[in-house]
């Protein structure tokens, strides 16, 4: 059976996101167990750690939204399904999603869909756009959260006969393992920040826009400051601003503001997260909009960081509050820094305890190889 499984994923970019890392997982997952593996996606990069000799790329302009482009792209998906004989197209956004779900009504193939995100929906137009994502015999959510979402939603597309079920994200609690990472490298990533270790670091991975809650985390040092009397840590906000210059000056004009510029550090880039979080003492995760599942929070855990995350979206399934994590207020300066004064009092052997009951957590229920064999088993039971 698996010999005769072909799949075309088909994603606007492959980058690091966490759709994007599933679509690479499953790809290579897929020709690990002799399936057919296909990738369509205008770039991106992590394009360049695919391995070619086991999974087959098309560059095709999916990432557009134009309605030309949108149907070129079907019909030259229309030509990969019947070149390559695929048997599953599964589409991870909505633009070509599209796309594939005229291409697979015109070649009679099964088709797939990734539920990422809330998605806007204004009104009945956008509505009418989100909707592809619940066309297809298969919609996958990528948490309980999403699940609800589509249900409350999206009812009056849902189909009886599909099927809609969660398979969360999963990362590689490999490569996320502390003890992995050599004092060298920690030391030489300390450099590169220009950051003594002389205080505890809490980081705020994320990319640089408003609803990551970087605003929300600057007044929560700030408070955390006036409470001890002193700063008693680095903050490093580590994140790409992708072109949100004002943003960013705004986000700078706060720290000016609240005179933690000598404390507060913004970094763009880390190769290495793993090595980002190994560095740190404490994780934050403030998103001020639910996130649809939330990798920094598992990413922390699965290093035995303590994380500290909004109560909202995926994080409330992913930490086990008290215990792996902590959840505080969403938007709530106070309330964060609240938690982040509680761990910053917490003695070693308690931080221990809630970083090993944290990877056990994600060891469990949100590594890579049970979202791979999850949606591997999904994928033959549609055929089937």
């Amino acid at each position: 059976m698996s010999s005769n499984l072909k799949v075309l994923q088909v994603i606007p970019k492959l980058g690091y996101g966490g759709a994007e890392t599933g679509c690479y997982d499953i790809a290579h997952y897929l020709s690990e167990n002799n399936c057919g593996s296909f990738i369509v996606t205008s770039g991106g990069e992590l394009l360049k750690f695919v391995n070619k000799k086991k999974v087959k790329v098309f560059r095709l302009p999916v990432h557009s939204k134009n309605p030309l482009l949108v149907i070129m792209n079907f019909i030259l998906l229309v030509g990969i399904i019947l070149l390559h004989n695929i048997s599953i197209v599964h589409a991870r956004s909505r633009a070509p999603a599209w796309s594939c779900f005229l291409a697979t009504k015109v070649t009679g193939r099964k088709f797939v869909t990734t539920f990422h995100g809330t998605y806007n929906f204004q009104n009945n137009l956008k509505k009418f756009y989100n909707s592809v994502m619940v066309r297809a015999h298969l919609i996958i959510a990528g948490s309980n959260f999403i699940f609800s979402h589509i249900k409350e939603n999206y009812t009056k597309y849902l189909d009886a006969k599909k099927k809609l079920l969660v398979i969360f994200r999963g990362i590689n609690v490999d490569y996320f393992d502390p003890t992995t990472k050599l004092d060298n490298d920690e030391k030489k990533l300390l450099k590169e920040w220009q950051i003594e270790k002389d205080k505890k670091i809490i980081l705020l991975p994320g990319r640089l826009t408003g609803w990551k809650g970087q605003e929300v985390f600057i007044e929560a040092i700030n408070l955390v400051n006036t409470e001890l009397g002193y700063e008693a840590f680095y903050a490093v906000i580590l994140g790409s601003d992708q072109g949100r210059d004002l943003y960013k000056k705004k986000l700078i004009r706060l720290t000016e503001q609240y005179r933690l510029i000598n404390q507060v550090k913004f970094i763009d880039h880390c190769k290495d997260m793993a090595l980002a979080y190994k560095v740190s003492d404490i994780v934050v995760s403030a998103s001020i909009e639910p996130e649809a599942f939330g990798r920094v929070a598992v990413e922390a855990q699965s290093m035995e960081r303590p994380i500290i995350a909004s109560n909202i979206g995926g994080s409330n399934e992913t930490i086990i509050d008290e215990k792996t994590g902590f959840l505080f207020e969403s938007n709530n300066a106070k309330s964060l820094s609240v938690k982040i004064l509680k761990v910053l009092s917490m003695d070693e052997p308690s931080l221990q305890s809630i970083g090993k009951e944290g990877r056990k957590n994600i060891i469990q229920k949100f590594n890579v190889e049970k979202m791979c064999f999850s949606t591997y088993s999904e994928y033959k039971r549609i055929l089937n």
